[in-house]
C-alpha cells in the first residue's frame, strides 16, 4: 500500500503534516486555523472530511492552535501522551476534548496506518516524534528536539522519509540580534536542532532505503531554505546517498507531496 507525505505548514508559525497510506489519512499536529487547513489541503487534492485522526507531538501552541476548531469540525479521533493532554487540558480553550492516550515506545493503530510515537528532547512536558508506518513503507517525523539521541536514530534508520528539523544556522544564531536567554534556549539540549546535526543524522540513519528528506521547522530569522538544503546535501553526497531527495517546508505554503 502506498503512502503520501505533505508538510501542510513548517516554522514558529504553524505545524501540520499530513500522512496517508491505503484508505487512511492523518495529521501530525495542527497548528494552524482550520480554515487555512482546509485551504492548504485543497491546494493537494485532499478534502479535510477525508481524515480519520490528528496525532499530537507536543503542547506548545505552534503545534496545537488549530485543534479545537478541527476536531469540533470533522470529529476526528485525538491522539497525545497523558503529559501533553495534562498540558493541552491547563488553558480553558482546549479543556474537554475526547483524546486517546497512547504511551511512548508502544505502536497504535488507526485505519491502515500503525503509528509509533517516541520520545524526543525538547522543552515540553513529554514531547514525541512519530514513525508511520503502511506496509512496507515507514516515514519518521522528528520536528522540535534540542539534540539527536541515540532512541532517534534506532527509530529513524529504516524509513524511506524522513521529516527532520533543521530549525538553525548555528552561526546566524550567535551573531542574531535576539536576546541571550533565547539563544540558549534555542542551542541547548531541549532546544532545537542544527542544519548541521540535521544533516549528520540524515546520513547516520540512511541508506539505499531512504528516498526523500523533508526539511522542517526553518527559522524566518536564523537560517535560510538554501542554506539547510545545501548543509544536507553536501553530507548526504559525502555519504554516497545522492539518490535521496530533499525537499523544503515552508510557513505559508504546502509542500510539494512526496507519494510512493
Amino acid at each position: 500500500m502506498g503512502m503520501k507525505v505533505c508538510v501542510l505548514a513548517s516554522g514558529s508559525a504553524g505545524n501540520s503534516i499530513y500522512i496517508a497510506g491505503g484508505s487512511t489519512a492523518v495529521l501530525i499536529d495542527a497548528g494552524i486555523s482550520a480554515r487555512e487547513l482546509g485551504r492548504r489541503l485543497d491546494v493537494i487534492g485532499i478534502t479535510m472530511e477525508s481524515l480519520r485522526a490528528l496525532c499530537v507531538t507536543h503542547e506548545h501552541g505552534d503545534h496545537i492552535a488549530g485543534i479545537r476548531v478541527i476536531h469540533k469540525r470533522l470529529g476526528l479521533g485525538l491522539y497525545a501522551n497523558a503529559g501533553t493532554v495534562e498540558c493541552i487540558e491547563r488553558s480553558p480553550d482546549t479543556r474537554g476534548m475526547p483524546w486517546q492516550l497512547f504511551s511512548n515506545g508502544s505502536p497504535f493503530t488507526v485505519g491502515d496506518l500503525q503509528i509509533l510515537p517516541f520520545s524526543v528532547p525538547h522543552d515540553a512536558y513529554d514531547p514525541v516524534g512519530f514513525i508511520v508506518t503502511c506496509g512496507d513503507q515507514r516515514v519518521g517525523v522528528v520536528t522540535d528536539m534540542g539534540i539527536v539521541t541515540e532512541l532517534i536514530r534506532q527509530r529513524l534508520r529504516g524509513c524511506q522519509v524522513l521529516v527532520l528539523e533543521a530549525n538553525h544556522d548555528e552561526h546566524m544564531v550567535a551573531d542574531a540580534k535576539r536576546p541571550w536567554y533565547l539563544k540558549q534556549r534555542i542551542l541547548g539540549r531541549q532546544g532545537h536542532l542544527s542544519n548541521r546535526n540535521a544533516a549528520e543524522l540524515a546520513a547516520a540513519v540512511g541508506g539505499p532505503h531512504l528516498r526523500v528528506v523533508f526539511l522542517a521547522h526553518l527559522s524566518s530569522e536564523c537560517n535560510s531554505p538554501e542554506l539547510a538544503r545545501t548543509v544536507v546535501e553536501e553530507k548526504l553526497r559525502e555519504h554516497n546517498m545522492t539518490h535521496v531527495r530533499v525537499i523544503m517546508t515552508y510557513p505559508d505554503k504546502v509542500s510539494e507531496v512526496w507519494q510512493a
